[in-house]
């Protein structure tokens, strides 16, 4: 198996990087390929711009996923994007560790989302969902916070947190056509003890070697709409 993770924390010695690095030794010593992309030590430029593109379709105005997919039928994406392309699409699980930032992703890695999720490669047109570039792969995302379980109970003060985070599993993840596993999530990590942070290391250890084996989250099949996109009529 080909695994590709992607981590998004700027203290190496935080425990979101000891979740990146527990991932990877478990990996490889399951004699899996692993890739890493360490964000923040790579200096990834999260910022999308006319300066992905080598040439332009467009001189004049830029439509930036339309420049994408130019840019992959010509080959002309910045070199920076198509290596992590090249790892994204190479990869049978992608495994997206990171601390959760106001319900969200660390700005590098919504960069990262942004220019590497490509028009034309992962997903355009009617490729999405089901149909998606990436369909056949299996995302999980690993992270980390400060609040605490109850906060995230149905009525909780926040409710849900997959509601919270259903740009990143649904209208991200989902719509390239990946299977989303249920996130892993360590709660409370600023002021939890030695042990409690050694409890979700060792949980984490456990689940990684059964993620292909995981029933995905359920979201929409195409299969479901018309060509334009209504609800088929279900007996």
């Amino acid at each position: 198996m080909k695994v590709f993770i992607v981590h998004a924390h700027p203290e190496p010695k935080s425990f979101s990087s000891t979740l990146k690095t527990t991932a990877e030794a478990v990996f490889r010593e399951a004699g899996h390929e692993v890739q890493v992309s360490d964000l923040y030590a790579m200096g990834f430029n999260p910022v999308a711009s006319a300066n992905d593109f080598g040439t332009r379709a467009d001189p004049e105005y830029c439509v930036y996923a339309l420049e994408q997919r130019h840019g992959v039928s010509n080959g002309t994406l910045a070199d920076d994007i198509q290596s992590e392309l090249k790892k994204l699409i190479d990869c049978d699980l992608l495994v997206l560790n990171f601390p959760l930032f106001w319900c969200s992703t660390p700005a590098i890695l919504k960069g990262w989302l942004d220019r590497v999720l490509v028009s034309g490669a992962v997903y355009g047109g009617m490729r999405f969902y089901d149909r998606g570039g990436l369909r056949g792969k299996r995302v999980i995302v690993s992270l980390t916070l400060g609040g605490q379980v109850h906060m995230f109970d149905t009525n909780g003060v926040h409710g849900p947190l997959e509601g919270m985070l259903k740009h990143l599993l649904q209208g991200t993840l989902a719509y390239t056509g990946l299977d989303v596993l249920e996130p892993f999530i360590a709660w409370h990590v600023p002021y939890v003890t030695h042990e409690k942070r050694l409890e979700y290391l060792d949980a984490w250890r456990k689940r990684l070697p059964s993620l292909m084996n995981e029933a995905p989250l359920p979201f929409p099949s195409l299969d479901r709409f018309d060509e334009n996109l209504y609800p088929l009529a279900i007996d």
